[in-house]
């Protein structure tokens, strides 16, 4: 059996959505994968970081994680999303580097991949819902092969019930309102996992 090969990316201004995409790193080297965690390029004006001592202070703690590349899509056999939420939508930084993504969609390089994804608000209300189907869409496009956990664990009950995919809230404080660490870690497994089936095929 080839080892499978998941990439964990991320967009995340304070923390959030890096601590999230180290749990799943977790949960699909658990799996058997080979993870790499690799953030979206920033593309924010530097006033705007600078006027946020906490985005600033993650930007600068971050610096030595990898930005995710074209080359790293064709590479990996799955991908595990985790993003904030803007307005219900997925955040500009995101949305732009799927943007750079059409050579890989002409060819055909990414049908077939397997997809997961989180997503963090300030409410519980604020969209992460709507935040994660937006991104599934363009995974649609792309030909790619949807992981939601649904509720084939309970885990996903305890950590607010989220079907799509884990989401949490967040306080003023940057702390998680829910306990979504394993049920992060389940989705990346599950993930993981369909992604070696259609990798190896089922025996």
């Amino acid at each position: 059996m080839v080892m499978t090969k998941i990439a964990v990316i991320y967009y995340s201004s304070t923390g959030t959505n890096y601590k999230l995409a180290q749990w799943a790193e977790e949960g699909a080297r658990e799996a058997g994968a080979e993870v790499k965690v690799l953030k979206i390029p920033e593309i924010a004006p530097k006033e705007a970081i600078e006027s946020n001592p906490g985005w600033k202070a993650h930007l600068e703690a971050t610096k030595d994680v990898p930005e995710v590349t074209l080359e790293d899509l064709e590479e990996a056999d799955g991908f595990i999303f985790s993003m904030p939420t803007r307005f219900g939508n997925i955040p500009g930084q995101m949305k732009q580097f799927l943007d750079t993504t059409g050579g890989l969609w002409f060819q055909g390089k990414l049908v077939n991949k397997v997809v997961s994804a989180m997503a963090s608000a300030s409410n519980s209300h604020g969209g992460q819902e709507q935040t994660i189907l937006s991104l599934y869409t363009t995974m649609f496009h792309w030909g790619a092969i949807i992981a939601a956990p649904g509720y084939a664990d309970p885990v996903t009950f305890g950590a607010g019930g989220n079907p799509y995919g884990t989401s949490v809230t967040v306080d003023q404080e940057g702390n998680m309102k829910e306990d979504v660490m394993e049920a992060v870690k389940f989705q990346a497994k599950r993930t993981a996992q369909i992604a070696s089936v259609i990798k190896n095929g089922v025996k």
